[in-house]
């Protein structure tokens, strides 16, 4: 009982150091772009200066990866990324150590054991939700593509070039992460970008190996004069094939995921249902 107290006064203590610095620390906007953890900013922006010195290039890489891949680039700095895993790895450390100690027999050791194990799903947590931020934009991409390409394709076919051709698909296609992507790449080549490199850095921030094929062809077809009409519409209806495939197989891996849930769920609920009456007629019957 007295860790638990302990615990309790340090999170009443905490709130209380968060509720009188967060005017001190001007921090009326939210660092932390991931649903559920705002009320952490104060903490990830004050802890933010001392961990950019922790923060090695192969960290900082990986992180940019991440942010770009998951379309928040610019929400986040390497060190506040950093800060929140700290913050998150400390909480579930905290979390650990108060469930062991209400366990009998568990002793410092195994407090000890338990927040070491929670404060490694803490520490690990942001990566993965900016992961799974970056699998979602992916997907939504990959079902925006052929739209985009029939557009490109009807642009090319109406004689216009390949740059008027994006700059209409960027102006007209669907609001999406792929629309808005495709806008920061034409961005960057009125900036002075080359138009290959410009595409280049396009399909490698998008992390899509459909957009690298496309790039590729792209640049290939600039190079030997070839006929973009016929390329553009192949290029979409791969896509759109692959887009099916891809459904199927989800429509596949369906009964494969139901399984566990009907298994552990449903056939009990069912099986008592059936059992129940047959269970009452035979302790009327003397059984």
């Amino acid at each position: 009982m007295v860790w638990v107290a302990a615990f309790f006064a340090g999170v009443s203590a905490a709130a209380w150091v968060w509720l009188i610095w967060r005017p001190w620390l001007g921090l009326s906007d939210s660092v932390v772009p991931i649903g559920g953890l705002r009320c952490l900013s104060p903490w990830v922006r004050a802890l933010g200066p001392g961990c950019a010195t922790l923060v090695s290039w192969r960290m900082r890489r990986r992180f940019t990866t991440l942010v770009q891949r998951a379309g928040l680039d610019g929400a986040w700095q390497v060190e506040h990324w950093l800060a929140l895993r700290i913050v998150l790895a400390v909480l579930a450390a905290g979390a650990g150590v108060l469930v062991m100690s209400v366990w009998p027999d568990a002793g410092a050791s195994g407090m000890l054991m338990g927040g070491l194990c929670a404060a490694v799903p803490g520490f690990w947590w942001p990566d993965y939700s900016l992961g799974r931020l970056g699998r979602i934009r992916r997907a939504r991409m990959l079902r925006e593509l052929p739209f985009m390409l029939d557009l490109m394709t009807l642009c090319v076919e109406a004689g216009l070039s390949l740059h008027g051709a994006l700059e209409q698909a960027a102006r007209h296609a669907p609001e999406g992460p792929l629309r808005d992507s495709l806008g920061q790449a034409l961005s960057a080549m009125r900036a002075g970008v080359a138009r290959p490199r410009a595409l280049r850095q396009w399909a490698d921030q998008c992390g899509v190996q459909a957009l690298n094929g496309l790039v590729l062809a792209l640049e290939q077809a600039d190079q030997l004069g070839m006929n973009l009409g016929p390329l553009l519409r192949a290029q979409a209806a791969e896509q759109r094939s692959e887009r099916f495939l891809r459904a199927e197989k989800l429509a596949l891996e369906a009964p494969v995921k139901m399984l566990f849930p009907m298994v552990t769920c449903i056939f009990p609920c069912t099986f008592l249902i059936i059992a129940f009456p047959v269970a009452v007629k035979l302790f009327d019957a003397g059984f």
